[in-house]
């Protein structure tokens, strides 16, 4: 039998905002106020244990139902509790061009080392516009952009053809991938330098097996070192490793964001069981109920040990 091979030099696209990022949900206090020292508490926990990005302000983040003042001070509060250990990336996108111009611009001084760029969502705007609109952000963006492709709920995808165009401004660097088209992803993957992230926990290994960076994962809340080690597997050229640890996070997964509720609830359900800074959701989504709490810790207890 022959072994895995090792290599010795790799093709893939250097991660400009690190390899595992988490996707980090916004700790709250039971009142519904921002908690930003549970924040910095769970940054803290999330980089020592693998996590060399954050992705604040994102989905998971609940950035619909924060405010721009929220936003800023939670990037603040996190690079003064990881410092440099971690690269942070906070979410700036918006329905409205004018508004992300004005957060991206914002994002830099509170302390973030990039942004993440939703398409505009609801108005539905066509590829052109897709494109002006991702331009004109990343002309004001201090720092570097990372494109957020899921048009699951923006109702817009960015067209393979439009990120390679895009992928000619030098401030944008970067794509969190959850199209679910992995076709697309190929040909930008074949025809730039564009760094993807797979958005999509299931996706991970898939996707870092042909040249992805890394990935943004919303299961790393809860299991940041499993997901750090199915990548550290791959690099070390122990693929069957790689598979056995993606597979073993599969029904853990499944619960999280396979579900019929939001990553967000499941996330902060089970933080909560671990007792870690969560706090509740903010309305119009609901917290998962006892029953769901107890499945999603019965699949986190499931977990083989690393």
């Amino acid at each position: 039998m022959t072994s895995p091979r090792t290599p010795t030099t790799s093709p893939r696209t250097p991660s400009p905002f690190g390899r595992v990022l988490c996707a980090m949900i916004t700790p709250f206090t039971g009142s519904g106020a921002l908690d930003l020292d549970g924040a910095q508490r769970l940054a803290a926990h999330l980089v020592a244990r693998g996590c060399d990005g954050l992705v604040l302000n994102g989905t998971t983040g609940e950035s619909p139902t924060t405010t721009d003042e929220e936003k800023a001070r939670l990037v603040a509060a996190v690079r003064e509790a990881v410092g440099d250990r971690a690269a942070l990336v906070t979410g700036v996108g918006t329905a409205d061009t004018r508004h992300t111009v004005e957060l991206a611009a914002a994002a830099g001084k509170a302390g973030a080392d990039g942004v993440l760029v939703v398409t505009p969502y609801y108005s539905r705007p066509p590829q052109d516009a897709v494109a002006a609109h991702f331009r004109q952000v990343a002309d004001a963006s201090e720092v570097p952009v990372m494109l957020y492709d899921i048009p699951g709920r923006t109702g817009t995808r960015i067209e393979p053809e439009t990120m390679i165009r895009l992928a000619a401004h030098p401030r944008i660097v970067a794509v969190k991938d959850c199209s679910y088209d992995v076709l697309g992803t190929l040909k930008v993957l074949a025809g730039t330098d564009l760094a993807y992230y797979a958005g999509c926990d299931e996706h991970v290994l898939a996707l870092y097996a042909v040249g992805a960076a890394g990935c943004v994962s919303t299961v790393a809340n809860a299991v940041p070192a499993h997901v750090a080690a199915i990548l550290a597997a791959f690099d070390a050229g122990d693929t069957a490793r790689a598979t056995e640890l993606q597979l073993a996070v599969t029904p853990l997964t499944e619960a999280m964001t396979g579900a019929d509720l939001p990553g967000t609830v499941t996330a902060k359900a089970l933080l909560t069981r671990l007792g870690l800074p969560a706090g509740p959701v903010r309305a119009p989504l609901l917290p998962a109920g006892p029953e769901t709490a107890d499945g999603l810790l019965a699949r986190y207890e499931a977990l083989p040990a690393l």
